[in-house]
């Protein structure tokens, strides 16, 4: 058998550009910095591309998005976890790259020597290290809608809804930034506000249900989830620098 028609994954003979039986591309070799470029630029920006279907559905239609990754269509979407780490990895890499600082202003509404406190000291690790902080708020918003929404799902399904609408929060976050750093830094409620409309936008659509009683449970969801979220990354933070200390 000729190994330019042999997959190079499953070992079975390929008719075409990609093996019918595991769908890798026929004629991989040694990895190369342009393959692998070239895969993630396939994966993210092509038109068919999952990435893109989610964001398309996530504005226009999150409750079907929901709805169908939770029924099984698991190859259809980009995975709620990734959407996560890659929508938060974009807001870290862009907020290095204009330096922006969403401590700032912080220091001269404080007391004295606020700078140089363990208290700012632990808002800023908090900061530095969102991308780790948060995973906090996936769980406490999985939480509280499973705690107003039992019914509805598992605490596992609300937790993949949940990396989705934070993922959507983070990129929010990340637009929001530079009208933050060259227009006006006074408004640094605005990215929350506009998630909290989202949220009950894209929740609504998931349930079918836009009754005041829904909302109104929506925004006690966020304002818990957003409050327990706030306190423990705080609070873990406050205990990593004051160990470091």
């Amino acid at each position: 058998m000729n190994s330019q028609n042999t997959c190079n994954n499953c070992h079975q003979e390929v008719q075409g550009d990609f093996c019918q039986h595991c769908g890798q591309r026929e004629g991989i070799g040694k990895i190369t910095f342009k393959e692998t470029f070239q895969d993630f630029v396939d994966m993210v920006f092509s038109v068919n591309a999952p990435l893109m279907k989610t964001q398309k559905l996530l504005i226009t239609n999150p409750g079907k998005l929901f709805r169908e990754y939770l029924s099984g269509r698991r190859k259809t979407y980009y995975k709620p976890v990734s959407f996560f780490i890659i929508a938060t990895v974009i807001y870290i890499v862009l907020r290095s790259l204009i330096q922006y600082d969403p401590m700032e202003g912080a220091v001269a509404n404080g007391p004295k020597n606020f700078e140089s406190s363990i208290f700012m000291k632990a808002g800023k690790y908090m900061v530095t290290n969102i991308n780790n902080i948060m995973f906090l708020y996936v769980f406490t918003m999985a939480l509280f809608l499973k705690t107003f929404f039992s019914r509805r799902n598992s605490f596992a399904e609300y937790v993949a809804i949940a990396f989705y609408l934070v993922g959507v929060y983070s990129i929010i976050g990340t637009i929001a930034m530079f009208y933050l750093k060259y227009v006006d830094p006074r408004y640094k409620m605005i990215p929350m506000l506009i998630f909290v409309i989202y949220m009950i936008y894209a929740l609504t659509s998931y349930f079918k249900n836009r009754s005041f009683l829904t909302i109104v449970k929506l925004v006690f969801t966020y304002i818990l989830s957003f409050a327990f979220y706030a306190g423990l990354g705080y609070a873990l933070s406050f205990l990593i620098v004051w160990l470091k200390n």
